[in-house]
């Protein structure tokens, strides 16, 4: 892969934003979607679009005060995972940072990621593998496109420039939402859903219907859904398998959304209190899953409220993780099992670790490959009290 634009008269060596820096000897992949790598004067430089053992030049893109980020323009050394990426805005649109690695090495990337964060963060040795889910293409069931005054396309890393989407449309894209079925007309943006009800454009906040874990499912269509088509059902049964509920138990599902795990929990016999933040949602899961129970508001405001004692905990909390004083308490709980459902595993890895200071341990570990193409992993840790089963 080389750059064009890229001129001799650069500094190899500047580290200021739009220069070219290089060549440098890309190291292991780092979380967010980077590899790291050094430039002349020992910098460390977080490089987009590299494989390790790669020897690249790359533009800066952001500086801070002791590294910087860049995007590789130039292979000169290329790794044997690297391949020619399908897509032809793959390096411009921000999406799909790993459509230049080979789809059967991307679990093994993701899986340093988490093993990484998981051993710095929490200090948790785990061995397991990263579990690939079909499809790594056309899986996205939930996007958005944005406008410029002719056509639609989409925001590069870092940026609200608009890079206009390929004849193809996006290779992610679920079928029919590859690329909306009009020009913009005006619009800046607009979204896209691909559900039970089938494809729809700009649903905004209308019930869609989705099906996971063998029940219909009302969702907005501007809601949180996971936006692979197999993903809820890969999670529920993992959240399942971890947890093995038993009837008459009492569940706290904390960050419950429309009811996802509740309404597989109550489907086992088991007694559950959602929490939820957005109120709609609220409404929805309670509607999903009559028979449980759901309060909206804050999670951490919540937990006052909550009552005192639990038999399981799901935790499916936003990017940032749970917090300490959400882990703190369920922890005063005492659960006979904690399921936490995480998609950063930095937040995962944080969490579990004031968990394991508090004398709990991970019984079992998994992590899923929903998100083929980018970075993006789902981790499902079960947590016991040190000593139970």
């Amino acid at each position: 892969m080389s750059d064009p634009s890229i001129s001799a008269t650069e500094s190899p060596d500047a580290v200021g934003v739009g220069s070219v820096v290089g060549p440098v000897r890309v190291g292991p992949v780092a979380h967010g979607g980077h590899w790291v790598a050094r430039d002349a004067d020992g910098r460390v430089v977080f490089v987009r679009h590299a494989l390790q053992g790669e020897l690249v030049r790359a533009r800066i893109t952001a500086v801070a005060r002791r590294h910087a980020f860049a995007d590789a323009v130039e292979v000169l050394e290329a790794a044997p995972e690297r391949v020619a990426a399908p897509c032809p805005i793959a390096a411009d649109c921000g999406g799909c940072d790993f459509q230049h690695v080979a789809v059967a090495a991307q679990p093994e990337l993701k899986r340093q990621v988490v093993a990484e964060q998981l051993v710095r963060l929490a200090g948790l040795a785990w061995d397991g593998a990263v579990e690939p889910v079909a499809p790594t293409t056309g899986w996205r069931t939930r996007v958005r496109y944005w406008a410029t005054d002719e056509e639609w396309g989409m925001h590069p890393h870092r940026s609200h420039v608009v890079t206009p989407l390929p004849l193809q449309g996006c290779l992610i894209a679920a079928p029919g939402l590859e690329r909306p079925p009009t020009p913009p007309g005006g619009a800046p943006a607009i979204r896209g859903v691909g559900c039970a009800d089938g494809v729809l454009w700009d649903a905004g906040d209308r019930v869609v219907r989705e099906r996971a874990a063998g029940r219909d499912w009302s969702v907005r269509g501007d809601g949180f859904w996971q936006v692979h088509p197999r993903a809820a059902d890969t999670l529920v049964d993992a959240v399942l398998a971890g947890l093995d509920p038993r009837p008459g138990e009492r569940a706290l599902d904390l960050y419950c959304g429309v009811g996802l795990f509740a309404g597989a929990l109550a489907a086992r016999g088991v007694r559950v209190t959602g929490v939820e933040g957005d109120k709609k949602a609220v409404a929805l899961a309670a509607s999903n899953v009559p028979e449980a129970r759901f309060v909206a508001g804050s999670v951490e405001r919540a937990m006052r409220r909550l009552p005192a004692k639990a038999d399981l905990v799901v935790l499916d909390p936003p990017r940032t993780g749970a917090g300490a004083s959400v882990i703190d308490g369920v922890l005063a709980r005492r659960p006979r099992a904690i399921a936490y459902v995480a998609c950063d595993p930095a937040a995962l890895a944080r969490d579990l670790g004031r968990a394991l200071a508090s004398g709990w341990r991970v019984a079992s570990l998994r992590a899923f490959d929903l998100f083929g193409m980018t970075h993006h992993v789902e981790c499902v840790a079960i947590l016991v009290p040190d000593g139970g089963s």
